[in-house]
């Protein structure tokens, strides 16, 4: 199993209406993300910066990695719903900071 955390930035004043949209998320998208081997997935708010911090856990490495190289339709429909919200590239993707596991306990 391998797990996955980064960071993303909401915009000022934008973290009421983002956990408003993610507590109605789409079944079509939680669907697709699960279909990528997805569970355990959380995001968390910083609110004194407007930091997310994003963790999941996938079964297989490869199979979440193929998700980034085809991205569905209900996940860029999901990116332009979100786009006002976040800092996010060309494409409307959030802009997703990687972060390296140093520690780990079971």
């Amino acid at each position: 199993m391998v797990r996955d955390a980064g960071i993303m930035k909401l915009k000022d004043g934008a973290a009421e209406e983002y956990e408003r949209r993610h507590n109605e998320i789409w079944p079509e998208l939680v669907e697709s993300i699960k279909g990528y081997g997805a569970r355990n997935y959380s995001i968390y708010l910083n609110k004194e910066t407007n930091e997310l911090f994003s963790y999941l856990e996938v079964e297989d490495a490869e199979l979440w990695a193929s998700r980034s190289r085809n991205i569905d339709e209900i996940t860029k429909k999901w990116w332009d719903y979100m786009a006002d919200l976040m800092e996010v590239n060309p494409d409307n993707s959030p802009v997703f900071i990687p972060m390296r596991e140093v520690f780990h306990l079971d």
